[in-house]
């Protein structure tokens, strides 16, 4: 999965790192446990040749407008923490430079996260129109009154509507990163979360169920783990219900409410994961792929990865 940071100048620090250091605890993991095949790649972007967080800390970045579309980017939020300097920023070219480039992402399909006041420049970007979302929690009069098209709801911790992640305050740059980590493998974000020991991270409300409480669903990491177990047989919902002890009905409407998807579109996922891990590592032909994957023949596969990744055979083993 390649993953983008956009960094803007005053980035918050911490949660710069912590976006980098999630990703990268999760690559490790995945090496530990075996799951070879998931990786994040990340890469730091911006809009100028350098970026300056708000610790005056430089930070060389890759030029964000020459930078190929990404799986997911995430921008971590400025360090703006009162209306006046806030609304000053946000009339600045870089946040509406900012604004280009995201609308140009995901426009061609990738995933946009944001925490704390990224979520004002998403607004400003109208990439949040008619989206839920939410934002740190002391500003939300102002969101409010600034962004009215946007539903709101500052009580929770992270917000995912359609392909829009958004997440509370400061901190919840971790839980942002965890949530797209999750939606690659659920087991990996409980394995990421325990070993940052934020598996009891509160919300932002008292009222609410926290977050990663919500989502470490037991069921959904079983068929996770059943799934990579059996990609070449290919997929049987009547088996997987079977050896889970669930019924079809209760397997859907978990796997809808954690990742929003069926357990047949979680398993195709997978499978392309995996492909893509062996071209990128291996000789094996794409026919003996497909095979690996659960595909009888090479043209399914090579058809697929255009319609799900937008790259062919030989961008993908070309590293492009």
């Amino acid at each position: 999965m390649r993953i983008h940071i956009l960094a803007l100048n005053g980035v918050f620090d911490t949660g710069l790192t912590a976006v980098l250091d999630a990703f990268g605890m999760a690559n490790a993991l995945a090496e530990m446990t075996g799951i070879s095949s998931l990786r994040f790649e990340t890469k730091l972007v911006g809009l100028r040749k350098t970026v300056t967080t708000a610790h005056g800390l430089s930070v060389p970045v890759v030029s964000a407008t020459r930078a190929r579309t990404p799986d997911a980017v995430v921008m971590p939020a400025i360090m703006q923490m009162r209306p006046e300097p806030l609304v000053q920023a946000l009339a600045g070219s870089e946040v509406r430079e900012a604004g280009v480039v995201l609308r140009k992402w995901a426009e061609r399909g990738a995933v946009t996260a944001t925490a704390c006041i990224g979520t004002f420049v998403l607004a400003e970007a109208s990439l949040l129109d008619d989206e839920e979302a939410t934002t740190t929690w002391w500003l939300s009069p102002l969101f409010r009154q600034r962004y009215p098209r946007v539903r709101l709801d500052e009580s929770r911790l992270v917000v995912q509507s359609n392909a829009v992640l958004t997440a509370g305050a400061a901190l919840s740059h971790l839980d942002l990163a965890l949530a797209l980590i999750r939606r690659a493998s659920p087991e990996l974000a409980s394995l990421t979360a325990k070993y940052l020991v934020v598996d009891e991270r509160a919300s932002q409300s008292i009222y609410s169920i926290p977050d990663h409480l919500a989502h470490a669903d037991p069921l959904i990491r079983q068929f996770e783990r059943w799934a990579r177990g059996r990609l070449a047989e290919g997929f049987s919902l009547d088996q997987a219900v079977e050896e889970l002890a669930t019924s079809k009905r209760t397997l859907a409407r978990r796997m809808e409410g954690v990742l929003g998807k069926t357990p047949l579109a979680y398993f195709q996922d997978l499978r392309i994961e995996r492909a893509v891990h062996l071209l990128s590592t291996s000789d094996a032909s794409v026919d003996q792929i497909a095979n690996e994957v659960g595909y009888a023949e090479g043209v399914t596969l090579r058809t697929l990865l255009r319609r799900k990744l937008g790259r062919g055979v030989r961008e993908i083993r070309g590293g492009l």
